[in-house]
């Protein structure tokens, strides 16, 4: 017997399916027009200005946050204000890139013609070649003609998400064609976790006076006490040069608690410490801490690969949960 529980998700999976088809269709769709506009952002002298009104606005609006994160200036201008005052906004030599589904939008047009009187270029996405704003744009990316996922296929659903992947594809292509890399992803989120895990682990070790370390021969309780002091879990064990030759963590302690009394360092400490460069990212410091099933990596330099320089857990880098909404 269905339920209405079932009607749900057959509904729910429909509309993924058909979106899903669609971006399939867009994927084969594209062709030299994509291109073109890749080479025409590529070679815009100042900033991207993105545009639409409606459901396409509101993607016009993530696609220039998704161009500027990804190291081209962009800026969304809103189709309507545009009219009345906020042409201001673009300026000779800005490539302007509209969205809009029927193509036949009115408010985008004052904006369209503006743009061009000035010397813009314009780039149109709709699913109409013939519209008003393909016919006034330089260059069309026309999207296939598929059913919108509502059932009168009248609510912007396959298209705002065909509009959002044709957007990020534009993004991803110009940031490639630029050659942009980790750091420089990382100067554009400073915040956040895609900040974090793009920072250095030289960026968020523990070093200095805050760096636990013992000699080979300290006896357990000086053991007990750095690692009580640095509050991280551990201490490094070095041997008379400075060399980091064992970790002891809490785990250690309670595998050799016949030791602990009257052992030494030596006695007790795991000889396999886990080291990372300092150079390395963040991200790489926490992919080879789950990888070891381990919580700590000290931290050194390619020139002296045995001298630790600082320690980070994995407490200090990974990102935690959301915590729990309380109903």
């Amino acid at each position: 017997m269905t339920t209405a529980r079932d009607g749900h998700l057959e509904v729910g999976r429909s509309v993924i399916a058909m979106e899903a088809e669609a971006l399939h269709r867009l994927s084969e769709h594209i062709g030299d027009a994509f291109a073109s506009a890749v080479e025409m952002i590529l070679g815009c002298r100042q900033r991207v200005i993105v545009s639409g009104i409606g459901k396409s606005g509101h993607v016009a609006r993530k696609i220039a946050a998704t161009l500027a994160a990804t190291g081209t200036p962009a800026l969304f201008v809103h189709a309507a204000e545009a009219a009345h005052g906020d042409v201001g906004m673009v300026s000779s030599g800005d490539v302007l890139v509209v969205f809009s589904n029927s193509g036949a939008t009115v408010e985008v047009q004052p904006l369209c013609i503006y743009a061009k009187s000035i010397g813009c270029l314009v780039i149109g996405v709709s699913r109409n070649p013939n519209s008003l704003l393909m016919r006034t744009a330089d260059l069309c990316l026309e999207l296939p003609k598929v059913e919108e996922a509502c059932t009168s296929s009248l609510a912007p659903t396959t298209s705002s998400t065909m509009m959002l992947a044709l957007g990020d594809s534009l993004a991803v292509a110009v940031m490639r064609a630029r050659g942009l890399s980790g750091p420089d992803i990382r100067a554009l989120h400073p915040g956040g976790e895609i900040g974090l895990y793009l920072r250095s682990v030289e960026d968020v070790m523990h070093s200095g006076d805050c760096l636990p370390l013992v000699g080979l021969r300290s006896p357990m309780s000086d053991v007990l006490v750095t690692m009580t002091e640095k509050r991280l879990g551990m201490t490094g064990v070095v041997n008379e040069r400075g060399e980091l030759v064992g970790v002891i963590t809490d785990g250690d302690l309670r595998r050799h608690a016949r030791n602990v009394v009257f052992g030494t360092a030596a006695d007790v400490m795991s000889d396999t410490p886990r080291t990372i460069q300092r150079t390395a990212r963040v991200q790489e410091a926490l992919e080879l801490m789950n990888t070891h099933r381990i919580t700590v990596l000290f931290v050194v330099d390619d020139r002296q690969p045995r001298i630790p320089l600082g320690a980070v857990q994995i407490y200090d880098i990974a990102v935690p949960p959301a915590p729990a909404t309380v109903p």
